[in-house]
């Protein structure tokens, strides 16, 4: 199984999560890509979604889904995004496309977070993929400076703004033992608009896809 198949799988699997006639809340990436194609064909259960950004509209109005902006939908049935990291306890690193504020926007106002990711993504120490940090852009060097500070090491992500105008700081070097405490710490640094750690509101379902198929992790 390669891993597009992989990513396929997890995708196909998460359907199931879907609760007919709600809105749905959906991520972005390539494993949500795959998702989205698979959405097409049940169009007629979903009353609309809520995109965590603009490539992910796109593709979705492609789809024929509608899109709905969060103020009108309250609260999300389930939210299905992938990340690039994972842990046991379902803590996830994510960000690594740039959509990571309103990922964790709409995780936090959905009931159920089910993320999807090929198996390769569970690793024992989060903190080998480099977290990204959403910063005002003033803050920048300010934020940079006290990343370093907490033993990371901050790169600025060239050519490139967030859907909300803002630039990305991508922190490696970081062994993250102690999840939530390294979120709030971060993201009380002013100037931070979002860590790419999904601790404190970590995903309630993980399907991981590999070789032998699909592998479901609940949140104890």
């Amino acid at each position: 199984m390669t891993q597009d198949d992989a990513k396929r799988a997890v995708a196909a699997a998460a359907l199931k999560f879907i609760e007919p006639g709600e809105v749905l809340g959906v991520g972005t990436g390539s494993t949500v890509n795959f998702l989205i194609e698979l959405l097409a064909g049940r169009r007629q259960d979903i009353a609309g979604a809520v995109s965590s950004s603009e490539a992910s509209s796109a593709r979705l109005k492609s789809a024929g889904i509608p899109l709905v902006d969060l103020n009108s939908a309250g609260t999300l049935s389930v939210y299905i995004d992938g990340a690039d990291e994972a842990n046991a306890r379902l803590q996830l690193v994510k960000g690594g496309g740039g959509a990571l504020t309103r990922e964790k926007i709409i995780a936090a106002a959905s009931r159920r977070f089910v993320c999807i990711a090929d198996a390769s993504k569970l690793v024992p120490v989060l903190g080998k993929f480099p977290l990204p940090v959403e910063v005002v852009p003033m803050a920048r060097s300010y934020v940079a400076r006290e990343l370093v500070r907490l033993g990371g090491t901050p790169r600025l992500r060239e050519n490139f703004v967030s859907d909300n105008g803002n630039a990305v700081l991508d922190v490696s070097g970081l062994a993250i033992v102690d999840p939530p405490a390294l979120e709030q710490a971060i993201g009380l640094i002013a100037g931070v608009v979002t860590v790419g750690l999904f601790a404190r509101r970590p995903a309630d379902v993980l399907l991981l896809g590999d070789a032998n198929g699909v592998r479901e992790l609940r949140a104890a």
